[in-house]
């Protein structure tokens, strides 16, 4: 990859964008993300304006998930009944893979930084997931700025 950059999550707006591939191999932990907006106080965006990238490789080395959540709802009818309620769901480490598969094409709220680590939410078609992943470090690399605007 072209750019790389190291520690500078909050120089990145990820809220709305898409995943590509979500991978916990060994102790790393990788997102590939399109949709990014980087920001203009990123160390390696040359223009004093907010650009974006596809096909961003989110690492987070020495990386380990400490929860992988899908989050409860309620469903109501149109007379403001509660017709249905599901609770939050702690998914098993051995249905990770399957639970990052159903992530692919999902958009993401946010990715912080924690104390703790990092916290990534996000959305599905009717509800959401939340990942809390322990790491002390983040890595970004992509192959080229693109201009707010441009197409996919």
């Amino acid at each position: 990859m072209k750019y790389r950059t190291n520690n500078e999550l909050q120089h990145f707006d990820f809220s709305g964008a898409y995943i590509a591939e979500v991978r916990a191999t060994g102790d790393v932990f990788s997102m590939l993300l399109d949709n990014v907006i980087i920001k203009p106080e990123n160390s390696k965006n040359r223009d004093i304006r907010k650009m974006r990238a596809n096909q961003l490789l989110l690492t987070l080395p020495s990386a380990r998930v400490t929860d992988f959540i899908e989050e409860g709802y309620k469903l109501y009818d149109a007379d403001g009944n509660l017709k249905h309620r599901e609770d939050d769901r702690q998914l098993a480490p051995g249905e990770y893979a399957e639970g990052f598969h159903l992530l692919t094409d999902c958009m993401i709220y946010s990715i912080e930084k924690t104390p703790d680590g990092y916290e990534i939410s996000i959305d599905t078609e009717d509800h959401t997931f939340l990942l809390r992943v322990e790491g002390s470090e983040d890595r970004e690399e992509w192959d080229r700025f693109l201009n707010l605007n441009s197409e996919f």
